[in-house]
């Protein structure tokens, strides 16, 4: 993360590290990443500079303020993350705070965007009511502790989704439309025939998991949707 700046902020007592990515000359928006499941990794990275490569200050957030010694072994984390809708959105306000209280995001408008368990958290910040104005899920888990109450969500959300990914079965995509509907969310999905989850990380073909499997169209279709909602969002 050479090329990344590290931001300590905090959840309560509980020490957190963001990383933050520059865009050349003075940024159109401040985007939150919330990361997959293992946290800040390379796939991750890259999407932050891609941000600052469209204009954007981009922080990777921290969900765990703990290492992660690797996939196999990282389910407790994240089942501690989500206790509870409360703490869950907790560590996922102290995300957005670290962002918007830094300087160079002074008067900026902010998104938020996460991968898998990122795009979960995504739309929980969206969910709890955050200041936003546009989250996007890639590839992420839809379903929620708390649903949205009518009129608790302020951002435009873009969802998009593998329609093969066995994580999300489509009874959990209904009920998220069904939710939405009746938040009176502004909110778009975009759902890939025959793609699974993870499709936007090449790694994914090299893992042992049937779940997950990388989509190139998939990706570049999913990354160009974000950035014309961007377009249409930040200018």
């Amino acid at each position: 993360m050479s090329d990344l700046e590290r931001v300590d902020y905090a959840d309560g007592d509980q020490p957190l590290t963001g990383w933050l990515a520059r865009p050349d000359g003075t940024p159109r928006a401040a985007v939150v990443v919330y990361p997959t499941i293992v946290n800040a990794n390379p796939p991750v990275e890259r999407r932050a500079r891609m941000l600052a490569d469209a204009g954007c200050l981009a922080m990777i957030a921290d969900l765990y303020g703990e290492p992660v010694e690797s996939f196999e072994t990282v389910g407790p984390l994240a089942e501690k993350l989500r206790q509870s809708a409360g703490h869950y959105r907790a560590r996922l306000r102290a995300a957005v705070a670290a962002l918007r209280g830094h300087p160079e995001a002074s008067g900026l408008a902010m998104a938020a965007i996460g991968y898998c368990l990122g795009g979960q958290a995504a739309l929980e910040i969206a969910r709890d009511g955050a200041d936003l104005a546009a989250v996007v899920s890639f590839h992420g888990l839809l379903q929620t502790q708390q649903p949205a109450d009518p009129g608790d969500i302020k951002a435009r959300i873009l969802v998009c989704h593998g329609d093969a990914d066995p994580m999300v079965p489509r009874s959990q995509v209904t009920a998220f439309w069904e939710e939405m509907d009746a938040a009176g969310a502004n909110w778009h999905f975009h759902s890939y025939s025959g793609v699974r989850h993870g499709f936007t990380d090449p790694g994914s073909d090299d893992r042992d998991f049937d779940a997950v499997a990388y989509d190139a169209s998939a990706d570049r279709q999913s990354w160009a949707a974000m950035l014309s909602l961007f377009d249409e969002v930040f200018g």
